[in-house]
């Protein structure tokens, strides 16, 4: 079963901010460049990459001016595809005169990998670093200037991947989703996280046994049994699912994965300048303080705390280019 739907926001104070939120190196080879699409002042190519043989597809966004640029990798939330709000973030920062790459990890979008739908954030820790070690290897890219930029879920991955690369020249965190166990319990609560860590390893079982791939979808309104249940995910991610752009299905096997995860091991050995924008009205605010309060002291760190909701920083044009700023400033002064 899943969490009761009483222990979830509704969409309405995660973007009004009416209440106080309670939750939400590889082997690499270049594989193809498509060729590139004028965007405003920059450039826009499709660019792949592989890890563990698998192609990761992303679309790689260029400023116009030539010579080396610094650059970033953006991992989006739980179940993302890059058209979302990675896109709105590698827009806006390759206008700052970043090269930048939004991808989707794998078994989501055009990315490789079966089953699909399959949140594996051990892979997707394994994806972000070749996502990292492309941008270095380009020719316009100053290999001593890659930065990591998280939105929600995806900021647990880029601890992990932050603090186990060499040379990430930064980290920024928007509306982190920070997993540890005292965030997955309020997230989920102690009887649902125990019923899906079960259903995840019965899944997991069946597959490795026959083959069999159990799903869900990913988002509903009212049904609990479900990747990311409640009313508020469901109207954010449904109409990019009624648009073709975003497969709502989820497989079960994930909550083997998922839940078996966490962030604040890899926050206790990150060395990477971290800037995290997060505030009570974003998912497991306790769960943000208890991270930045794990980093070592040695580690330069920022942190902006205000009202803006959670879902503000996916899709609406001002919280986006405010959080965009901080981050373009963030990595340049790193």
């Amino acid at each position: 079963m899943r969490p009761d739907s009483q222990t979830r926001l509704t969409r309405r104070s995660l973007l009004t901010g009416t209440a106080a939120s309670l939750f939400t190196l590889p082997l690499l080879s270049i594989a193809s460049r498509s060729s590139a699409q004028t965007q405003g002042s920059g450039f826009m190519e499709k660019v792949t990459f592989t890890v563990d043989d698998t192609p990761l597809v992303g679309n790689l966004y260029s400023p116009s001016a030539g010579g080396k640029r610094p650059a970033v990798a953006i991992i989006g939330p739980m179940t993302y595809q890059k058209e979302q709000a990675p896109t709105e973030y590698a827009k806006r920062l390759s206008e700052k005169g970043f090269v930048t790459l939004a991808y989707d990890s794998r078994y989501r979008g055009e990315s490789g990998g079966i089953p699909r739908a399959w949140e594996n954030p051990f892979h997707k820790v394994e994806d972000l670093k070749a996502a990292v070690a492309y941008l270095k290897s380009r020719d316009d890219v100053d290999p001593d200037q890659v930065s990591i930029l998280a939105i929600c879920q995806g900021s647990s991955i880029a601890f992990r991947a932050a603090a186990e690369i060499d040379g990430v020249h930064a980290l920024g965190t928007i509306a982190g989703h920070y997993r540890d166990a005292e965030g997955d319990i309020e997230w989920l609560t102690e009887d649902g996280l125990s019923a899906r860590l079960a259903q995840g390893h019965a899944a997991k079982e069946l597959f490795e046994t026959t083959g069999e791939v159990q799903y869900v979808k990913g988002v509903h309104q009212t049904d609990m049994n479900v990747g990311m249940p409640g009313d508020f995910v469901w109207e954010w991610y449904q109409p990019w699912a009624d648009r073709g752009q975003w497969e709502n299905r989820y497989a079960v096997m994930s909550d083997a994965d998922l839940l078996s995860y966490d962030s604040i091991g890899a926050a206790r050995t990150l060395t990477a300048p971290w800037l995290m924008i997060h505030g009570d009205y974003n998912f497991l605010p306790n769960a943000a303080r208890r991270h930045m309060d794990a980093v070592p002291s040695t580690t330069r760190t920022k942190t902006i705390w205000d009202d803006t909701p959670h879902l503000a920083y996916y899709d609406q044009p001002d919280a986006i280019e405010r959080a965009t700023r901080e981050v373009a400033k963030w990595f340049t002064e790193a």
